[in-house]
């Protein structure tokens, strides 16, 4: 059980959505409530421990989890156990293949986003050259994602703690356009039974123009958007992964599932 909790906020003191949502939550179950900034992060000034909670941003959680020697968990965006929900080619590479491959001319639109948590660039749609100028400076051997570009008619965030859904929220495109209830189960419970989920998570889908329900992307539980779910939910999301990085302590776990 939990004494206290850590609460991320900026150098400004500004409070993210998140952290004001987990904080409202986490007060009115009588938890100890403390704010810090990054910059503590860096100087390990913080005495975190079994029986603490933290929440953050993705380089706050990483430096965290330094500090408690936690192995990071690696991005796992697309699950290979889910292509079956991909509904569209979805492959690895780096951008200096990538731009080669734009200058000998694209086939068909292809999206792009960084394969890594350290976000070099914006995830966007690649055309023709006339694109490539939207990378600057970015290092050519950054790994990434591509795939066919599509169209969501709208897209959700699913909650999902030790295996049920326990959210769904709208944050793009129609809210009138339902995801196929059908397919989200089949895909949470494949993501659930391969072995490769963590204890808690979001996992991304939408409604394509063609009216599949498709994958956009696996999320992480332990840093994670909120968009219009409930606090309590959000929360309980946070705290049942945290609880599980927290078991890998020291013990050489693989944490390779999760992300």
């Amino acid at each position: 059980m939990f004494q206290r909790a850590f609460l991320e906020r900026a150098g400004d003191g500004k409070r993210r959505l998140e952290e004001r949502l987990v904080a409202d939550v986490l007060t009115a179950r009588g938890m100890v409530i403390e704010w810090y900034t990054q910059k503590q992060i860096d100087r390990r000034a913080l005495p975190l421990g079994e029986d603490t909670f933290i929440m953050g941003a993705m380089p706050a959680m990483h430096g965290a989890m330094k500090q408690l020697d936690i192995p990071i968990p690696p991005p796992n965006d697309y699950p290979p156990c889910l292509q079956p929900f991909f509904c569209r080619a979805i492959w690895r590479s780096t951008l200096d293949q990538f731009e080669r491959r734009v200058w000998g001319g694209l086939e068909r639109p292809v999206f792009v986003k960084p394969a890594e948590r350290r976000k070099a660039f914006t995830g966007r749609v690649f055309t023709s050259p006339d694109d490539l100028w939207f990378l600057g400076n970015t290092t050519r051997r950054q790994e990434i994602w591509c795939s066919d570009a599509v169209r969501w008619e709208s897209e959700y965030r699913v909650y999902v703690i030790d295996g049920q859904v326990v959210a769904i929220d709208h944050y793009a495109g129609r809210a009138d356009v339902p995801l196929s209830e059908q397919t989200l189960t089949e895909a949470v419970d494949t993501y659930c039974k391969s072995g490769s989920a963590p204890a808690a998570f979001g996992i991304d889908f939408g409604v394509l123009d063609t009216g599949e329900t498709a994958l956009v992307e696996a999320n992480d539980g332990f840093s994670l958007g909120a968009y219009q779910v409930e606090g309590a939910i959000y929360t309980n999301v946070l705290l049942t992964r945290w609880s599980e990085l927290l078991t890998m302590r020291n013990s050489g776990a693989d944490v390779s599932k999760g992300v």
